[in-house]
């Protein structure tokens, strides 16, 4: 799941340079790597990829400041 996101991210969000390497637990929302609207890109893929819903409750910046983050959170959605 991790490089199914770091892969997203970094090939379809980020104007980054080609020798930038995205790590899991980069902060994406404040380092300004991702905007509201790629956010907004990044749960529709995320809702696509992995046939998982996000309700507009769970559209905090805890779940999606890292890849790390939306990993965890998925894994618990997952789970219920």
């Amino acid at each position: 799941m991790n490089d199914i996101l770091i892969d997203y991210i970094q090939n379809n969000l980020l104007d980054a340079d080609e020798a930038f390497q995205l790590t899991a637990d980069e902060d994406l929302l404040s380092s300004g790597l991702v905007d509201s609207v790629g956010m907004m890109n990044l749960i529709a893929f995320i809702e696509e990829e992995f046939g998982l819903p996000i309700p507009p409750e769970d559209m905090v910046i805890e779940h999606f400041i890292t890849v790390e983050n939306m990993v965890n959170y998925l894994e618990r959605r997952k789970s219920n």
